[in-house]
């Protein structure tokens, strides 16, 4: 038992005793380079991610550039509308003449179907400048 008593007080010496520790300089430059790159991987992937969600906002389905496509085409179908509507108006108007308009229709009936009451004459008037150009 005595060896054991005597290795244990060496130890217990050695212990007690302030040993100067080594400083592993390497194992600290290599574990702030690996910090590093990993702080590079970080901020990459995160501006990666940044780019690809400002392209999606501006490209994607409901991104902005479609946005815009759709008010464009928006604003062409509510000028049509429109048009639609003061053509609805003007073709209601000419209803309402044409049922109501005795001498609207005999108008047209003239300039448009060159019908003439009994006894009239309708005389037909060839322009110079439509003949001419039929003769080339």
């Amino acid at each position: 038992m005595i060896p054991n008593l005597q290795i244990w007080m060496f130890s217990r010496s050695i212990n007690n005793l302030p040993i100067p520790l080594k400083r592993n300089t390497k194992s600290r430059a290599f574990k702030k380079q690996v910090f590093e790159t990993q702080k590079k991987i970080v901020r990459s992937s995160l501006f990666l991610i940044a780019i690809i969600l400002i392209f999606i906002f501006i490209f994607g389905d409901h991104g902005l550039f479609q946005l815009y496509t759709l008010k464009k085409e928006k604003k062409e179908i509510q000028k049509k509308i429109e048009l639609f509507r003061k053509e609805r108006e003007l073709l209601i108007e000419e209803k309402n003449r044409l049922e109501n308009d005795l001498k609207y229709i005999e108008k047209l009936a003239r300039e448009k179907y060159r019908m003439a009451k009994p006894g009239e004459k309708v005389f037909k008037v060839i322009d110079e400048n439509k003949q001419n150009y039929l003769e080339q």
